[in-house]
C-alpha cells in the first residue's frame, strides 16, 4: 500500500430553522450558483469552528475527542494586536514599572519587528497568525528587553516626569539592534521545531506579507458550503418583552423592542481536500501525526456543526452523508451536481443523492474510476458500488492509506 496523494471529502448535512453564518447587514449568507440563489457558510467560519471545537470547556481532560486541541500539538492566535495582549503582559510581569513613554517606544518596536513597516499603526497592521512557541519566543525577547530597560532610572515611572531624550534615544537604538533579527529568528524556530507556528498554519496555511519567508501554503482547501437547492427563508417576527414594566390597560405586557430576524433551512454541500504530501511535509515528516489530523478533521466536518444564534435556533446536526476519496489525480469537486437547483418538492435528500450519483457517474465513464471511495450514509440510498461504512470505520480506513510508506 502507498500513501494517495489527496484526499476529498464531500458532505451533506441538513439544517431546518437556522442562520448558520451571516453577512454584514445580518442576513444569511448567499450565492448565486446555477440560475438561482442558495444559502452559504463561509470557508472561514468552518475552518473557524473546527480550530475551537472543544476549547470552550477549559478541562483539557473533556475536550471533545476529535478536537484538534486533544492532539497535544502547539496550536496559535491570529491577532493584530498579539504585542499588547499577549506578550507585553508576560515580558513586564514582575518589573519596575517603566515610564508609559518607554513602553510606547518599546511596544511600538516590537510590533514593527511583527508587522513590519507599517506594525506602528494598528489600523495598517495585517492580521497576522503566530504559533504559541513563537509568541513564547517573542516574550522571552520582550523579557529582556524589558529588564534591561528597567535598569535606566530615567526610564521608571517612579522618575515621576518624561524621560528625557537622550534616554529615550538611546532605548530606541538598542531596541532596533536587538528587534532587527527577530523576524529571522522566528523563520529558523518555525523550520527547527515541529509545531512551532501552529497546528493551524500546518493545516489551512499562513500568509505574511511583510516577510514572505514566513508563508506556509496551505495543504488542506475548504470550499464554501451551499444548499443543493434554492434558498429556504423566513423572516421572524421578534418582540422582547419587558418583564418589569406594567401591563397596560388593554392588558397587554409592555415591548422592550420589535425585529425581524432571517432564517433558513437547508441542505448543505460540503467539500474539503486535503494535500497529504504537503500536510506531511508541514508537520515535519510526521506520518502518523498527519493521519491523526486527518482522521479528527474527517469527524469535525462530520459531527461539527456551524452556526450563530445557539440559544434561539439550536443550530446542531451531523451530516447525514460523507463520500471520502482518495488518490493522486488532481481533485474535483461534486458541487456541478448541483447546479440545477435540486426541487423543493418530495425528498430533497433523496434528489440530492440522485443528482450526486448521476454526476458522479458521469465524471467516471469520461476520466475513468482514479479514487478509492468509501461512504457513511445516515438516510439512504447510498451511493451505488462504494462501500458503506461507520465513521470510526472510515477514519480508520483513512490512518492505514496515509501511514503507509
Amino acid at each position: 500500500m502507498t500513501r494517495p496523494r489527496f484526499v476529498q471529502i464531500h458532505s451533506l448535512a441538513s439544517y431546518p430553522g437556522t442562520l448558520l453564518n451571516r453577512d454584514d447587514a445580518g442576513l444569511a449568507k448567499r450565492l448565486p450558483f446555477g440560475g438561482s440563489t442558495r444559502a452559504r457558510v463561509s470557508s472561514q467560519a468552518l475552518k473557524r469552528k473546527w480550530r475551537f471545537a472543544g476549547e470552550a470547556d477549559h478541562d483539557a481532560a473533556r475536550l471533545v475527542p476529535h478536537s484538534l486541541q486533544g492532539l497535544n500539538v502547539p496550536m496559535g492566535d491570529r491577532s493584530k494586536d498579539v504585542v499588547k495582549h499577549s506578550v507585553l503582559p508576560q515580558a513586564l510581569q514582575g518589573l519596575p514599572a517603566l515610564h508609559e513613554t518607554a513602553q510606547a517606544k518599546l511596544a511600538e518596536m516590537l510590533n514593527v519587528a511583527l508587522y513590519g513597516k507599517s506594525g506602528a499603526d494598528a489600523k495598517s497592521r495585517q492580521a497576522l497568525f503566530f504559533g504559541h512557541p513563537e509568541i513564547a519566543y517573542v516574550q522571552g525577547v520582550a523579557r529582556d528587553l524589558a529588564q534591561a530597560a528597567s535598569q535606566v532610572p530615567e526610564l521608571l515611572a517612579s522618575a515621576g516626569k518624561e524621560p528625557d531624550k537622550k534616554a529615550l534615544k538611546t532605548l530606541e537604538e538598542q531596541l532596533k539592534t536587538q528587534l532587527d533579527p527577530l523576524q529571522k529568528n522566528l523563520r529558523a524556530l518555525a523550520e527547527g521545531t515541529a509545531g512551532a507556528a501552529g497546528l493551524e498554519s500546518a493545516l489551512f496555511g499562513r500568509m505574511v506579507t511583510s516577510d514572505t519567508s514566513a508563508n506556509v501554503n496551505a495543504p488542506v482547501h475548504v470550499a464554501h458550503a451551499f444548499t443543493v437547492h434554492g434558498i429556504e427563508r423566513e423572516l421572524d417576527f421578534v418582540t422582547a418583552v419587558d418583564d418589569l414594566r406594567q401591563r397596560s390597560e388593554d392588558g397587554e405586557a409592555g415591548s422592550a423592542g420589535m425585529f425581524d430576524t432571517e432564517l433558513t433551512s437547508g441542505l448543505f454541500y460540503g467539500y474539503v481536500t486535503i494535500d497529504l504530501a504537503l500536510l506531511v511535509s508541514n508537520l515535519n515528516g510526521d506520518a502518523t501525526l498527519a493521519a491523526a489530523v486527518v482522521q479528527r478533521l474527517v469527524k469535525l466536518i462530520a459531527r461539527t456543526s456551524p452556526g450563530a444564534k445557539k440559544g434561539s435556533t439550536a443550530p446542531y446536526a451531523h451530516a447525514e452523508f460523507l463520500l471520502v476519496e482518495t488518490g493522486d489525480d488532481q481533485p474535483r469537486t461534486l458541487a456541478n451536481a448541483f447546479r440545477n437547483a435540486v426541487p423543493l418538492r418530495g425528498d430533497v435528500f433523496l434528489g440530492a443523492m440522485a443528482a450526486m450519483q448521476a454526476h458522479l457517474g458521469n465524471l467516471d465513464r469520461a476520466y475513468g474510476v482514479h479514487t478509492q471511495r468509501q461512504q457513511l450514509s445516515v438516510t439512504p440510498p447510498a451511493l451505488q458500488d462504494t462501500p458503506v461504512v461507520g465513521l470510526d470505520a472510515l477514519c480508520e480506513t483513512l490512518r492505514q492509506r496515509i501511514e503507509a510508506a
